[in-house]
């Protein structure tokens, strides 16, 4: 009888799940691969263009940097995975306030690999590289540290 290997992309995908259950995070399995289901002890921040580049900047040279999911299309898009969303209501309101979509309550996440494929999700930062889940508040810093450094500033004004 020959041998039988799984394929690349299940033993991904089983990997993701197991690596995702081991964190206390709940996961679904669907056709495209692995979603996380947010929930009270995980969320996700979402964030597009300019703004998604200066955040991940930010967070890495504060060494802030969490999970973070790359989806490719022609405009730069990442999710950030972070906790604490139940006791951050302001700085979700700010979040939203600039564009970002805030996931939480039982959204569902692709996670990679979605599909071993060109063009798919991919860990910008995996949660086995990242030191931490952030909070939600320190993607809202990085983010108002983003928008302030875009506005121009008023040096002083004669009256």
């Amino acid at each position: 009888m020959p041998t039988t290997f799984a394929s690349s992309v299940a033993e991904a995908v089983a990997d993701t799940v197991q690596d995702c259950r081991r964190r206390g995070w709940t996961v679904a399995e669907t056709v495209n691969g692995v979603c996380l289901i947010t929930d009270e002890q995980i969320s996700a921040i979402e964030l597009t263009g300019t703004l998604a580049a200066t955040v991940r900047r930010f967070l890495r040279a504060n060494n802030l940097s969490g999970p973070v999911i790359e989806i490719p299309g022609a405009q730069r898009r990442e999710i950030h995975l972070v906790v604490g969303a139940a006791k951050a209501a302001m700085a979700i309101g700010a979040l939203r306030e600039v564009g970002a979509i805030v996931h939480t309550g039982g959204a569902s996440i692709p996670l990679p690999p979605t599909r071993l494929s060109a063009g798919s999700a991919c860990w910008g930062v995996s949660p086995a590289e990242a030191r931490w889940v952030p909070p939600v508040v320190a993607i809202a810093a990085a983010v108002r540290a983003a928008e302030t450094g875009r506005k121009p500033h008023v040096s002083g004004m004669a009256c």
